[in-house]
């Protein structure tokens, strides 16, 4: 059942730019959330990215030295930390998300999380898997020859969405088991 859960599963997408990790992405967590899950997601950018919008309060604040804004309405928060050091960790910034069915990360290669390869043969880019013991499965157009992890046609929403949730019970049942 949808909710069930006391603590968010959480999973990534890892692949190489232009692998499909976004498209993917939006398919399953509209899957997952027509199934009464409640989804969260972080996305890691591999360089500096602004959401705010130049010109408005929020950015000028930013820009005036806030460390940290948010900014609300009755639709939806957006919280703007200014990091003047290290990059938080996705420890942290999984520690800053409400309450939550599932958590899927996108990116975030090198972290100790249970991983989907997202793998398209046209970018000419080499498999992650062979070198990553946290990818647990592969999405790809082209599955390799032999290869040793579950694996699913890139587009079969269903068959990964089926994947994930096998997997959040399995993890689910796993902490429920007596120490």
């Amino acid at each position: 059942m949808a909710g069930s859960s006391n603590s968010p599963f959480c999973f990534g997408l890892a692949g190489w730019s232009g692998a499909g990790k976004t498209t993917l992405a939006e398919k399953l967590i509209a899957s997952l959330v027509s199934q009464g899950f409640s989804v969260a997601t972080i996305k890691h950018a591999h360089h500096e990215f602004d959401a705010d919008v130049p010109g408005k309060d929020s950015w000028r604040h930013r820009k005036a030295g806030a460390s940290q804004v948010i900014v609300s309405s009755a639709q939806r928060s957006a919280h703007f930390s200014e990091h003047r050091g290290a990059e938080p960790s996705l420890e942290r910034l999984i520690e800053q998300l409400g309450p939550c069915d599932i958590i899927m990360v996108e990116g975030y290669k090198s972290e100790a999380v249970p991983k989907i390869e997202i793998h398209r043969s046209e970018t000419g880019a080499p498999f992650l898997y062979r070198d990553d013991s946290h990818i647990i499965a592969l999405a790809c157009d082209v599955i390799p020859e032999n290869c040793p992890i579950p694996h699913f046609d890139i587009d079969d929403e269903a068959a990964i969405v089926a994947f994930v949730l096998a997997l959040r019970t399995e993890t689910d049942l796993s902490m429920d088991a007596p120490l």
